[in-house]
């Protein structure tokens, strides 16, 4: 079993220094060694393994308009290919010279206008080749069901263990712990910071962000644990801490409770759209743009009016016309749903697509905000290539953890057993569902809306694709604004 590093940016020692100093109870001679966080577990020398390998949400709002970026396709595929880095649109735009001059050409045959005040906020507009002209589309009705393998993990299980040997990632996760943290009135404690440690180590074996209920599930074994032995755990939030030690054998939940207060009254929520740009999805994107435009305008009303920045990070694969393209927060709904619309599909070839560089561009690249439920909604229809070198979809799942960036993954047609199997190992990780779409003919997409699906999944119902996943986000930021 791989058990890498997370592959992610590490703060600069003072930054964390600074971030990071609220104070823990502890014996004077023991104050200089643990005067960060979190402190070092059980009475022996401490190790220091360095700084955290990601650096926590932070951001304070997202008024603004969407900032966009771009990593260019980067020429032909191959293996061990650098990752490039992103670009600003402007400039990747100057490099794509035949679409700028189609795009040109347009403008010139066009009138001259003044840009509109919306224009302004919508960002840069992506240099495409000119699409054929096609009758609009009547509106498709769009089925789903959904499967929570956290909630029936035993069948979880038996699902890694009918699919062995595939190619993805392995991470062992049949040990799991419970973690519920609570606030002095004993309501659930969102996005408290969570430290797992080894004796006598100060940097964590697992670092993870209570979700809206206060919950966090943990996978020692995942992360290379040693069978049995106990470890540390250490949660902080608003300056206070707690600490426990988690017993291996135990499969209560294991609870602590901080003299803590929730950060704010209204709930915050930060929800990305990852979507797979590539030509096989061309009749999904078709399908699934009115719906994601309904999920954005339903979750707008939900109930306590929740604070919403919306994000999108597009990909296709290497050798195509970009990568990844990015389009950081932005609470402008009217410019989000105009970024959505030009989503375009093309390129691709191959099966695997560029999804751990899309992964790790949503968790490390997008100014997430403190206090806020993290949500990112994946739709795609491929598994991500894994031979390329760069991020890697497992490392980020961990990351997003550490993060507490919780996704739903949503399985268009055509995704494969190992697309399934990744798309599944990101949701139950992060305590997100795997959602898919359903059909009148499983092995027909094109028969229409229905109930069957190929996916190999048990005991699921079948609403929208726009109300599941609004029921799915309203079950998070419901528990923030009835507190």
């Amino acid at each position: 079993m791989r058990v890498p590093r997370l592959a992610a940016p590490a703060l600069a020692l003072s930054a964390l220094l600074a971030a990071c100093s609220a104070g823990w109870p502890e014996p004077a001679a023991h104050a200089a060694a643990n005067d960060r966080w979190p402190p070092v577990w059980q009475e022996q020398p401490p190790v220091d393994d360095g700084p955290p390998p990601f650096e926590p949400p932070s951001a304070r709002d997202c008024r603004r308009a969407p900032d966009t970026r771009e990593v260019p396709g980067g020429g032909p595929r191959g293996r061990g290919r650098p990752w490039p880095e992103p670009v600003p649109m402007e400039k990747s735009e100057e490099r794509s010279g035949a679409a700028l001059g189609a795009l040109s050409s347009r403008r010139e045959a066009a009138p001259a206008a003044a840009p509109s005040a919306d224009a302004a906020r919508q960002g840069p507009v992506w240099p495409e080749p000119p699409m054929p002209r096609r009758p609009p589309r009547p509106r498709e009705t769009v089925t789903a069901g959904m499967v929570d393998d956290n909630a029936d993990f035993g069948e979880y299980l038996a699902y890694l263990g009918r699919h062995p040997g595939l190619p993805v990632h392995e991470r062992d996760v049949s040990e799991r712990h419970l973690l519920e943290v609570l606030d002095a009135a004993g309501r659930p404690l969102h996005d408290a910071e969570v430290a797992v440690q080894r004796p006598g180590r100060r940097e964590p074996l697992i670092w993870a962000r209570t979700d809206a209920a206060g919950r966090v599930w943990l996978h020692p074994r995942a992360v290379g644990a040693e069978h049995g032995r106990p470890l540390g755990v250490a949660v902080r939030h608003g300056g206070t801490t707690a600490r426990a030690t988690l017993r291996r054998d135990d499969r209560a939940a294991l609870q602590l409770r901080l003299d803590s207060v929730p950060a704010s009254a209204r709930p915050r929520l930060d929800l990305v759209f990852l979507v797979d740009a590539t030509g096989s999805m061309g009749d999904e994107i078709a399908k699934l743009k009115a719906s994601m435009r309904s999920i954005a305008q339903q979750i707008g009303q939900l109930p306590g009016q929740p604070d919403t920045c919306w994000g999108l990070v597009a990909y296709r694969d290497r050798g195509d016309a970009f990568l990844t393209r990015t389009h950081d927060f932005t609470d402008d709904l009217g410019a989000f749903q105009s970024l959505l619309g030009r989503v375009q599909a093309g390129g691709g070839g191959d099966t695997p697509e560029a999804l751990n560089e899309a992964l790790h561009e949503a968790v490390h690249g997008l100014a997430w905000r403190r206090d806020a439920v993290r949500l990112v909604v994946l739709v795609g229809d491929a598994p991500p290539h894994l031979d390329y070198g760069g991020p890697q979809y497992d490392e980020d799942m961990q990351a997003a953890l550490a993060k507490g960036i919780k996704l739903f993954a949503v399985g268009a047609s055509g995704l494969d057993e190992a697309g399934e199997y990744v798309f599944r190992q990101l949701a139950q990780y992060t305590g997100g569902r795997f959602v898919f779409l359903t059909y009148r003919d499983a092995d027909d997409p094109g028969s229409g809306p229905g109930t069957q699906t190929p996916h190999d999944v048990r005991g699921y119902s079948v609403q929208t694709l726009d109300r599941l996943i609004v029921r799915l986000v309203g079950e998070e930021i419901t528990r923030l604004a009835r507190r």
